[in-house]
C-alpha cells in the first residue's frame, strides 16, 4: 500500500526519530510512505480567521498533491495533522474561502486545477488501525513490551476539535491504548490524558506552562505508569523538560521497538 505522506518541519529537526521510525515501521508493515515534494511547512497552528490565506496554501498544496496521486495524505506529527485536516475541512466547507485559495494556487508555475477537499487525511494512529489493522501489528511484534504500564497522553491537537479530527471520541478515545495493547503493553487508565500540557505558552508564560506539564505527569505517576507516551514533538519536549525521571516517548518508538526495527531506525 501507497500513501502520500507530509513529514513536517519538527521531523526533520528537533523530531527526527519520530520520522525514521514511522518509515521503517510502516515499511516492515508493509505501507510505503511517500513524501511530498517540495512540501513547506503546515504553518504550525490553524488560524481560524476566514480572510487568513498564507499559511494555509502549504497545507493545500500537499493536500493538492496527495489527491492528484490518489492517496491519503499520512501526517505523524499531531499538530501537523490538525493544521492539514482543518484546513482540508475548510476547503470542503467554505466556498469564499476556497476560492480565495484557489485564486492564490492559479498563480502557481505547476498549477494542476482547483483543489475543493477531494484528499483523503489520516494520522498515522489512523493508518495502523484503519488500514493495517492491529492484529496485524500485533502478529508483527518480535519484542513484545511485556505488560509494561504506559499511559497514553493525546493532548489537544489529535482529537479536538471534534467534528472536523473524527479520530476517536474526543472523551474516551482508545485509539492509541490499543495500539499499546497491540504491542504487549498495559494501557493506564488516568483523568489528565487529554488536558493541555502547556506546550504552546511555553513562551509567553513559562510558568504556566510548567504547571500544566507537571500536572499531567503527575496525573500519569499517580495512577501506575512507568511511561509516558505522545504523537506530539511539541507535548514530548515540554512534557520531557519536566518529567521528573518520567521517559516521555513517541509512540513510534515503542512500535519500532516491539517491531524490532529501532535499530534500523536509529
Amino acid at each position: 500500500m501507497k500513501v502520500s505522506y507530509f513529514p513536517g518541519c519538527t521531523l526533520r529537526t528537533k523530531a527526527k526519530e519520530l520520522d525514521v521510525q514511522a518509515r521503517a515501521c510502516a515499511e516492515k508493515l508493509g505501507v510505503e510512505l511517500c513524501e511530498i515534494e517540495n512540501w513547506q511547512c503546515c504553518g504550525g497552528v490553524f488560524v481560524t480567521a476566514r480572510d487568513e490565506i498564507a499559511t494555509k496554501l502549504s497545507s493545500v498544496r500537499a493536500l493538492k498533491a496527495a489527491a492528484d496521486a490518489g492517496r491519503p495524505l499520512v501526517t505523524v506529527c499531531a499538530a501537523c495533522h490538525n493544521v492539514v485536516k482543518q484546513t482540508n475541512a475548510a476547503m470542503q466547507s467554505d466556498a469564499e474561502f476556497a476560492a480565495k485559495v484557489n485564486r492564490y494556487m492559479a498563480q502557481d508555475k505547476d498549477f494542476s486545477g482547483e483543489y475543493h477537499g477531494e484528499a483523503g487525511v489520516m494520522h498515522y494512529l489512523e493508518l495502523l488501525r484503519d488500514e493495517v489493522g492491529f492484529e496485524k501489528v500485533k502478529e508483527a511484534v518480535v519484542h513484545s513490551l511485556g505488560g509494561r504500564k504506559i499511559a497514553a497522553y493525546y493532548g489537544c491537537m489529535l482529537l479536538r476539535p471534534a467534528g472536523v479530527m473524527r479520530m476517536d471520541d474526543p472523551e474516551n478515545p482508545r485509539i492509541m491504548e490499543d495500539l499499546l495493547r497491540a504491542l504487549g503493553a498495559e494501557p493506564v487508565a488516568w483523568p489528565e490524558r487529554n488536558e493541555c500540557c502547556g506546550g504552546y505558552i511555553a513562551l509567553e508564560n513559562p510558568e504556566a506552562a510548567c504547571k500544566r506539564s507537571r500536572s499531567v505527569l503527575e496525573s500519569a505517576r499517580n495512577h501506575g505508569a512507568e511511561l509516558l507516551a505522545t504523537a506530539c514533538p511539541l507535548c514530548r519536549y515540554n512534557l520531557a523538560k519536566h518529567s521528573e525521571g518520567m521517559p516521555v516517548l513517541y509512540f513510534t518508538e515503542l512500535l519500532a521497538r516491539a517491531l524490532g526495527v529501532k535499530e534500523d531506525a536509529e
